[in-house]
């Protein structure tokens, strides 16, 4: 068996791994590259450092854009402003380039992703290694392409579905059996298989070559490197950058990028006002063997998820890391001063469990020698995606960071895309999932990070569950004051924006033989353990009234003395705000191509006061998006008041009847008209908001009432309701409610590169009210055509209860060609099939869309069939782009209009 002693006495002599850190030797006559090739066994030997040397004298004064952080991200954003001709650029580095996680990165280029965007953004990574590698600049890069290991008929269903987005990720992948993935690597036990997902193009780089590489490819540009420099002020005027002060002098700038990776969150701090990048660092480990006999030189990567591991070829030996359940925060009170090219102790304890499962693996561990265990601090996201992106706090003052031990894969794409929102003021493909706007300010607690990283790091290889997987740690952060209401009424509750909420309801309450929670974390990609109590919510809110719990949902009052808060709004949305007092306008902010910045209900409480509500995870981004467009006098006022008032949503036929009881306000459809709102008393509470809609298509009334009356509120709602069959619901009735009225939702359906003229909102476009952010590019879509379609999907000969379940990112095919993707997907309960919306394309031969001046036609045609993939297996669909006419009592506008 291994002997464990052995490891521990094959130590490198560049390191001592007792229990201090120690950095390895810097003298600049022997390059610490060098002394990293020693031990590591690199075999590229190209790069020297003193061939790296900033070659700059002085500091420079003036640069348009200053990078903060000489590792592999910071020396690919380099590299990309300098390859779109922005050349004024200094990459700052405190110590050497890639002194810091790069330098220990296991070097693994994978791209199958579970979505397309981060997927992209690997394969241009892969792409962009292996040219410069072509073109002879050594970057270690090696195609040996990689096995996806399943051990589970489950893992196989999501390895699977990720080969159905790869193909039009433009990434080749085979489903192989285990007798071929033992005949692609006999090294892998394969006894126990189900089966997995073959990458031939895949590879394995070093990354601190290709940090290298790149950031001298950047200074033959014209980019200044300088290292050994410390940063200590961003300096900031009107929330915009302006200059960054460091140990050598000031340097005047137009933009800032952190790219400090750990040191990321503590550079934020730097600024006024400080700008949030909540990540914290862990403990992350591998082992590498001394030359195993039989280990080809292009052995593919192997990534066994089941058991948390990973394994490539290194020096003819095998290196094997893995990301173990449950992780080991570090540095919660600060990372070391000059901790630079070091580690942390071992810990073979906490190893164990990723051991076990590298030698059941990999037999061949039985017996080898280990050269060490790496034991390399890598900073973890709060829910495992990047943080990219300008911040909400400071103008020009981007992020790229958190890259939770994906750095040197995601790096080249994140170059590339980071420098066109930089420059273009947007990135040409949606980024949302990874945007540092879609956290709060609460996510950069220090003790919630601790904490909630401990599980992030283990949810790389976890195999997640749609909508099923749910984060553990860092719970109950934020609670409306309904929430131990509806968890004594079986509530079971998911999380968004770190908010609780109810998403559906235990059918049995509180029935000791029924645990809510156990059953909903009972994972599966078909039909959904709580389908059942989800159809009872849909079908009470159709029939009865029920009880939605809002109050996540992102709140602000705009205002002002005079009418400059009307001519704010206006020039911000695209529908026309100026409507009576008591009017809800729904509307668009869009960006300057049109996008959907925001989407958003807006009530004019007074004259020159609004309340805008919007989704909850806009909170950030769109306080951040008003703030940016304020006039600079003053003269206008925004305020997030999303804490101050909680929310209850009262969908169905006899919500109208149950508020006129609680209430002395008339609601009856002629007093109280849809799309308008009131003020009213509920049982003792006064100052309510009543809006009547429900975002769902059903009758019904939005009530925003202020906290402090909350509990009151919705006791008299529930108590007065009994006659009416009142009962909760959760946001999955909700969700199945508005996709089977072809309702899109922001983040969902909608995104900044979504127009309204594509998702069927034109009706909500007012060219002709004036000016306002995106009319131009609107104004040409009207006249040239649009490259998409919002669609929606009716499955057809799909089996509910046997058949996978689509859950969105699925591909469309037309006439048997790719014609784009699903968005959200859903059981329609009254029209009884799978919906599925999405967007429809006629894709060019280099995988571009075609702009055409009558989609509708081309998505409409008699010949067209279509076709969803899931999982590998195509279901006939049938094409709708209007609301589909269903038994309701609507009086909401419908998102899609219905033809005459």
């Amino acid at each position: 068996m291994l002997n464990i002693n052995m490891f521990k006495g094959a130590l490198s002599r560049c390191y001592s791994l007792t229990r201090t850190w120690v950095p390895i030797p810097t003298n600049r006559n022997r390059s610490v590259e060098c002394c990293m090739r020693q031990y590591r066994g690199l075999s590229s030997g190209t790069l020297d450092r003193r061939t790296y040397s900033t070659g700059v004298s002085s500091l420079p004064q003036q640069a348009r854009v200053v990078v903060c952080g000489g590792g592999v991200v910071g020396s690919s954003i380099a590299y990309h402003l300098a390859e779109r001709g922005v050349t004024d650029v200094v990459l700052l580095e405190q110590g050497s380039l890639t002194c810091g996680t790069t330098w220990h990165s296991a070097g693994l280029i994978g791209c199958i992703r579970a979505g397309l965007t981060e997927m992209k953004l690997t394969n241009y990574s892969r792409s962009l290694y292996r040219r410069l590698e072509e073109e002879g600049h050594g970057l270690g890069w090696k195609q040996c392409g990689s096995i996806s290991l399943a051990r589970t008929k489950d893992r196989m269903t999501d390895l699977r579905r990720k080969q159905a987005i790869s193909r039009y990720g433009g990434v080749e992948s085979h489903i192989v059996s285990p007798s071929e993935i033992a005949d692609i690597n006999p090294l892998v036990r394969h006894d126990d298989l189900a089966g997995g997902l073959y990458v031939p193009e895949d590879g394995v780089t070093t990354a601190p070559d290709v940090a290298m590489a790149l950031s001298r490819l950047a200074k033959q540009k014209g980019v200044k490197v300088i290292e050994g420099v410390q940063l200590d002020k961003i300096l900031t005027k009107n929330d915009r950058v302006y200059a960054v002060e460091t140990s050598l002098g000031t340097i005047n700038c137009e933009y800032f990028v952190n790219c400090g990776g750990q040191w990321a969150h503590e550079i934020g701090k730097k600024s006024s006002p400080e700008v949030k990048v909540p990540l914290h660092s862990c403990e992350h480990f591998y082992i590498v063997t001394k030359p195993i006999e039989g280990v080809p030189r292009n052995m593919p990567v192997i990534r066994d998820s089941d058991g948390y591991t990973y394994f490539r070829e290194w020096n003819g030996g095998v290196l094997a890391g893995g990301f173990e359940p449950v992780a080991k925060p570090v540095f919660t009170h600060g990372i070391p001063d000059k901790f630079e090219f070091q580690l942390l102790p071992e810990d073979w304890d906490h190893f164990q469990v990723l051991l076990d499962e590298i030698m059941l693996r990999m037999h061949c561990f039985e017996t080898a020698e280990v050269r060490q265990l790496i034991n390399g601090p890598e900073s973890f996201t709060p829910d495992n995606n990047w943080i990219l992106g300008e911040s909400p706090e400071v103008a020009n003052y981007f992020v790229a960071a958190g890259m939770n031990s994906r750095g040197i894969a995601g790096a080249g794409g994140v170059g590339k895309y980071l420098t066109e929102w930089i420059l273009d003021g947007e990135p040409s493909i949606d980024l949302w999932a990874h945007d540092v706007r879609r956290f709060a300010g609460l996510h950069n607690n220090k003790r919630f990070l601790r904490d909630r990283v401990k599980e992030v790091l283990g949810a790389t290889f976890t195999l997640n569950y749609p909508q099923q997987s749910e984060f553990k740690t860092g719970r109950r952060l934020r609670t409306s004051p309904l929430h131990t209401r509806l968890e004594v009424a079986g509530g079971y509750f998911g999380e968004t924006m770190a908010y609780e909420r109810a998403v559906w309801f235990d059918r049995l309450g509180q029935d000791e033989d029924i645990d809510s929670d156990t059953i909903s974390h009972r994972g599966t990609f078909g039909k959904p353990t709580w389908f059942d109590s989800v159809q009872d919510e849909y079908w009470a809110c159709k029939e009865r009234v029920c009880l939605i719990d809002m109050s996540s949902f992102a709140k602000f009052v705009i205002k002002s003395a005079g009418g400059e808060a009307v001519d704010f709004l206006q020039y911000l949305c695209s529908n026309d705000i100026d409507q009576d007092i008591g009017s809800i306008v729904h509307t668009g902010m869009q960006n300057e191509r049109g996008g959907f910045e925001n989407d958003c209900s807006i009530v004019r409480m007074e004259e020159n006061s609004f309340f805008m509500i919007c989704p909850s995870t806009q909170q950030t981004r769109a306080l951040a998006w008003l703030r940016r467009h304020l006039p600079p006098d003053g003269s206008v006022q925004v305020e997030d008041v999303t804490s101050m008032y909680s929310g209850i949503n009262m969908i169905g036929p006899h919500a109208q009847h149950l508020l006129a009881d609680v209430s002395d306000t008339p609601t009856d459809k002629n007093e109280f008209k849809a799309m308008t709102s009131k003020v009213i008393d509920v049982g003792y509470a006064s100052g309510i908001i009543a809006m009547r809609l429900t975002h769902s298509g059903e009758d019904g009334f939005i009530l925003y009432i202020p906290s402090d009356y909350a509990n009151h509120t919705y006791d008299t709602l529930m108590q007065s309701g009994v006659d009416y069959g009142v009962r909760n619901a959760g946001y999955y009735a909700m969700r199945h409610l508005r996709m089977e009225k072809f309702f899109a939702y922001w983040g969902l359906d909608l995104n900044a590169l979504t127009t309204p003229m594509e998702c069927g909102r034109e009706f909500r476009v007012k060219l002709e009210k004036g000016d306002f952010i995106g009319r131009e590019a609107l104004k040409e879509q009207k006249e040239n055509g649009i490259k998409k379609k919002f669609v929606q999907f009716l499955l057809e000969d799909f089996d509910v209860n046997r058949d996978l379940w689509p859950w969105g990112g699925e591909p469309v095919y037309r006439n048997g060609v790719f014609a784009g993707v699903t968005t959200t997907c859903g059981y329609g309960f009254t029209l009884d099939r799978m919906v599925c919306l999405g967007y429809v394309s006629d894709f060019d031969d280099d995988g571009n869309p075609k702009l055409k001046k009558n989609m509708n036609k081309f998505v409409m045609e008699k010949d067209a069939h279509y076709q969803i993939d899931i999982g590998g297996k195509r279901y006939s669909a049938k094409a709708g782009i209007y609301t589909p006419k269903l038994a309701m009592s609507t009086v909401e506008p419908s998102s899609i209009p219905v033809p005459e």
